[in-house]
């Protein structure tokens, strides 16, 4: 039965389920943001955000939502949270069918008739939210009631958007990361990704945006993630927010020091980098910048059939100045399972871009987000996605099940060997042939990778030291190199983690090492990549937040 709302109980949630706590929504709070202007005035203020994540238990979930007494419930639902935003809403309904359930976000914002949580949701905004979310909460309180269940979002003039920065609750600038966007949309038309449908990149007044960054940094924001897909598209724009930060860096006589805490992440375009973008990147200190550079595929036909249009050498040059001329993070994105790319192709492209050395290299397996043009190959390239979200791609007509298989772990193992940044020394020692690191990087950590699961059939829950046997075993009894050589390089990475465990391959150096160390002495510590070292500190806390939260 409907329970009567308390006087001060909010008429209207917004919530939604994020991956983790240190997330924070920034769909959210652009819907909050707007609420007055576009749904008239009062409505923000009863309105209230709730934020949990996904490792939540949804019956709790549901208890602290209806505990609110809401009139409607607001729900951003995305590829990650579906899942458990499903059963949220199931028991919504069940117990509370009176409450108005609106759900928004990527999910559901195609092939809504082919969704449970559409079917059990009373109504559902597609596309931009900002205007019509608003309206239809203003309809929902005051009538009259709409007709319509599929809302289809209106895409208005940016500047008639209020900016959602000031949502940011001073623990959020404390305990969690912040997203910004100074543009959304995006020109290109990579048939894999959502960004396709837009027919443009628009981007937010550039005064009124600044003053909202200056703001963020004044109430003590640290950590900038900028979510715009195209960053470096329009130089003037990009040069001047990459002043913004530089110049919080530099001390009273001008010269630049890294600012504790202050990082900031940008996805580029990896074949346009304008010197003038050069000439400030090469400014900043270690730590403080990160670069989300997607590659993809280095294979010229895959590029052409979906619609990526991408200048590999000049890519290559960009992302070689990026790595040895300046002290960005670069973080570097490639693909497997694109339409018609095969093992041995995506392999060479695998070498290719390890040549050029980015901090990490972090390829995913190809995903069938609704909406995306990418299905009009599936019938060519008999492409089949597993039904349930994340909707990976399991086999195409050049690549098998069981190899697609063998590279989910490869990437599984890659993330926990190469990406952890805690084995330097030994990648070095398992990704070449001989002392001229002559051969295939892909080729042996696949081997590698082949290896370990036949060994121990596990792909999570690996212990350091049982990673630091495992390497040991792999790179003398099945590569057979030299045994000093391999502990010694093992002996590097484990000294640099800090761990205190004592992995078998290593006991006796170790205690050896231990007893000779003066009583107190500190223990070095490494961190991932040797990125991030202004952010460290603030990483630290945000996670210390979390655990306590």
């Amino acid at each position: 039965m409907p329970s009567p709302q308390a006087p001060d109980s909010p008429a209207i949630v917004l919530a939604t389920l994020n991956a983790k706590y240190i997330h924070a929504a920034l769909g959210l709070r652009c819907l909050l943001a707007n609420l007055d202007r576009h749904g008239g005035a009062g409505l923000r203020a009863v309105t209230q955000l709730r934020e949990f994540t996904i490792q939540q238990r949804p019956v709790q979930i549901v208890e602290s939502l209806l505990a609110l007494s809401p009139k409607v419930i607001g729900l951003g639902v995305y590829i990650w949270n579906v899942v458990e935003t499903t059963q949220v809403v199931r028991l919504l309904k069940t117990l509370r069918p009176d409450i108005k359930v609106v759900l928004g976000g990527p999910e559901v914002s195609f092939e809504t008739g082919e969704q449970e949580i559409c079917r059990l949701a009373d109504h559902v905004v597609t596309g931009w939210g900002d205007v019509s979310f608003p309206k239809l909460c203003r309809a929902l309180l005051d009538g009259p009631q709409p007709l319509m269940k599929i809302i289809a979002g209106e895409q208005p003039p940016l500047d008639a958007l209020a900016l959602p920065y000031g949502e940011y609750t001073d623990e959020d600038l404390a305990k969690r990361l912040l997203y910004v966007e100074a543009s959304r949309g995006c020109p290109f038309k990579c048939e894999f990704c959502l960004s396709s449908l837009d027919k443009t990149a628009w981007a937010f007044d550039l005064d009124r945006f600044m003053a909202e960054m200056a703001l963020l940094y004044r109430r003590g924001a640290r950590n900038f993630k900028f979510v715009d897909r195209t960053f470096n598209l329009k130089v003037d724009f990009s040069v001047r927010i990459l002043q913004f930060f530089l110049d919080r860096m530099k001390d009273e006589a001008g010269a630049v020091q890294a600012a504790p805490g202050l990082f900031v992440h940008f996805e580029v375009v990896p074949d346009s980098l304008h010197e003038r973008l050069k000439a400030l990147i090469a400014q900043f200190p270690a730590g403080s910048l990160q670069f989300e550079v997607g590659i993809q595929s280095f294979n010229p036909e895959v590029q052409q059939r979906i619609s990526r249009k991408q200048d590999n050498v000049k890519t290559a040059e960009n992302l070689r100045w990026l790595v040895t001329q300046s002290q960005a993070h670069v973080h570097a994105d490639l693909i497997f399972g694109l339409p018609g790319e095969t093992l041995d192709s995506f392999a060479e492209g695998f070498d290719r871009l390890h040549e050029l050395a980015p901090h990490e290299i972090q390829f995913g397996i190809l995903k069938r987000l609704r909406g995306t043009p990418i299905t009009r190959h599936t019938a060519d390239f008999a492409m089949r996605y597993d039904p349930q979200t994340p909707y990976t791609i399991l086999q195409t007509s050049t690549i098998d099940f069981t190899t697609m298989q063998r590279i989910q772990r490869f990437a599984r193992y890659w993330e926990m060997v190469a990406n952890s940044g805690r084995f330097s020394a030994a990648l070095r020692l398992l990704l070449r042939d001989g002392p001229d690191d002559a051969g295939s990087a892909f080729q042996h950590f696949l081997a590698f990778s082949d290896w370990l699961w036949r060994t121990t059939a596990k792909t999570h829950e690996f212990a350091l030291e049982k990673l630091v046997d495992v390497l040991f075993e792999h790179l003398t009894a099945v590569r057979g190199l030299n045994d000093d050589a391999v502990r010694a390089a093992l002996l590097a990475d484990y000294r640099a983690s800090g761990a205190r465990g004592r992995p078998q391959c290593l006991a006796d150096l170790l205690a050896a090492e231990r007893s000779a160390l003066p009583a107190g002495a500190a223990k070095p510590r490494s961190e991932r990549q040797g990125r991030h070292v202004s952010q460290q500190t603030h990483r630290d806390a945000i996670q210390q937040a979390a655990a306590a939260a």
